[in-house]
């Protein structure tokens, strides 16, 4: 079914706020029947949402939190090329990562998403066999790049490192008997929240209705009984075809869904503590032939240092536990390289994901579980996707709204979200040429400008929010008029990640507040008022 009606004008088509939500939330339950429901709002059913909507249908999209509340937050930051599939022999899933890889650093998400160095250290502890296996491995990767379409100029070449070289990229590394260094690339995201979020704006921009703080509590294929988290009233969100993107909690919102969560856990680190880290690292795990420990320097101040992969049992928590196992885990092999020592003081911070893992009963470790995703129809008709990793978000997306669809007997457009640029997205050339600080764009990419107009309003707004932390007063406020936070934690641990380290999120709360205070009282002064203007409208129609 087509979207009917005039679109929404270009101005204030991406823009998520407060007013926004509860006029599309009001318009939305008991409303009339939409194409497509999207049940999750992390990378997977903000591209879904996207995805549909960009096909011409009719969508809503719930969370009964935030963007990125879940398992997308919580990843690595990086884009992976699928290096590690090829070594187990999952040639599909490796291939598929290469592409979608390609597909955000190139077209999509080229401000978001850029090339990483990391460095192996060839140290005492890396026999000459572990390295040449290494090496044949970082070159397979290349070959993946190659069979992708990834230009050259987009990822470098790996290449071998001489003891000095390697002390240069590496300088945190022991010295002592370190004989050099193989020098990979990989792809990074500035910030993983930051991608789902402008994943739900540009879904906003083409007409899906982005509602986050509404839980669903019943699904069938024909809609949900939803509740505002905000105010406790219920309701139904009537739906042709139903996309169950809920990741970790999927198979509490339907029957027959196994899933096997693993917990990936990552350190926090001050960047003083390490020193410059002009690259990241790999660090192999001991006892371990394919299994390594990342260094991931930020640009922020901070250092995030993982990852594990643990079986999680029972329970499921909204917000999972670092647990002290994991961290320890961590810094023991982290003071297998190091030149300086990493203590338990020294961790300013720590958060875990859950994987939605697929189960299998033929596996043992989750790590041994594949990453391949599933897409699985359900007999009532509600489509449930699980599996997959950040990386492969889009085709995850295009493979349930394929099968939402097909169960759905819609009329829809091909998929067009392989060439479908995200809000602030442009060419590299473009965004190395736009008058704004460098991070900003790496953050906000053709945004940065106006964000950077907001700071010149007010001194507070110009002022980082947090001792030796880049985000401005600016940054919280453009989240809350643009990019749909409602509440502290939004902006704190989504929005931003000053909330990873609990002394930042204390100091910051003062000026969270105050922003929030202001947005407010400008809310009540203008009644009725359409979200401001942020000059991003829907990308020009495809062909």
């Amino acid at each position: 079914m087509s979207r009917t009606g005039s679109p929404a004008p270009p101005h204030i088509a991406s823009s998520l706020s407060a007013a926004r939500r509860s006029r599309e939330l009001a318009a939305t339950v008991g409303g009339p029947t939409v194409d497509v429901l999207v049940v999750g709002l992390g990378a997977t059913g903000a591209g879904a949402a996207l995805d549909a909507a960009a096909r011409g249908l009719t969508v809503a999209a719930v969370d009964a939190h935030d963007l990125a509340f879940g398992t997308s937050r919580w990843s690595s930051k990086l884009i992976h090329g699928g290096l590690r599939y090829l070594a187990s022999g999952q040639f599909d899933v490796a291939h598929e990562s290469a592409v979608e890889r390609g597909l955000l650093m190139e077209h999509t998400a080229p401000h978001l998403v850029r090339a990483e160095p990391f460095v192996l250290p060839l140290t005492p502890l890396v026999s000459r066999g572990q390295a040449t296996l290494a090496w044949a491995g970082f070159r397979a990767g290349d070959a993946l790049r190659l069979a992708a379409r990834t230009a050259r100029v987009t990822l470098p070449a790996p290449r071998r490192l001489s003891a000095t070289e390697a002390r240069h990229l590496a300088p945190a590394v022991r010295p002592e008997g370190l004989r050099g260094g193989l020098l990979s690339w990989d792809g990074k995201v500035t910030d993983d929240a930051r991608l789902v979020t402008a994943l739900a704006r540009t879904a906003a921009a083409h007409g899906a209705r982005v509602l986050t703080r509404v839980r669903a509590l019943r699904l069938t294929g024909r809609g949900a009984t939803v509740r505002d988290e905000l105010t406790g009233e219920e309701g139904e969100i009537r739906a042709r075809t139903v996309v169950n993107a809920s990741g970790v909690w999927a198979g509490g919102l339907v029957d027959g869904i196994r899933i096997r969560p693993s917990r990936g856990t990552h350190l926090v680190l001050r960047s003083e503590h390490l020193g410059a880290l002009p690259a990241g690292l790999h660090v192999p795990v001991p006892g371990e032939s394919n299994r390594f420990v990342l260094v991931l320097p930020q640009g922020d101040g901070r250092v995030y240092v993982g990852l594990t992969d643990e079986p999680v049992d029972g329970d499921l928590p909204d917000v999972p536990a670092a647990p002290e196992s994991d961290i320890g885990f961590l810094l023991d092999v982290l003071g297998c390289v190091l030149d300086v020592p990493v203590h338990r003081s020294d961790v300013v911070g720590a958060f875990a994901g859950l994987r939605p893992l697929l189960d299998s009963a033929d596996t043992g470790r989750t790590s041994d579980i594949s990453r391949r995703h599933a897409v699985i129809g359900q007999d009532d008709g509600v489509v449930t996707v699980v599996g997959g990793k950040l990386t492969t978000y889009r085709r995850m997306a295009q493979d349930a709204v394929d099968a939402a669809v097909a169960s759905g007997r819609l009329t829809a457009a091909p998929c067009r979200t392989a060439r479908l640029s995200l809000v602030g997205a442009a060419p590299v050339r473009t965004l190395r040429t736009i008058a704004a600080p460098r991070r900003l764009v790496q953050r906000y990419g053709t945004e940065a400008p106006a964000v950077q107009a907001l700071a010149a309003t007010a001194p507070h707004l110009a002022a980082p929010v947090v001792d030796g932390h880049p985000v401005t007063g600016a940054e919280l406020m453009w989240a809350v008029r643009h990019e749909g936070a409602l509440d502290e934690a939004d902006l704190l641990d989504r929005r931003t990640r000053i909330g990873l380290v609990p002394a930042d999120r204390d100091q910051a709360m003062t000026a969270v507040r105050r922003v929030l205070g202001e947005t407010s009282d400008r809310a009540r002064s203008s009644p009725g008022s359409r979200p401001p203007s942020t000059g991003a409208g829907p990308p020009p129609p495809a062909g």
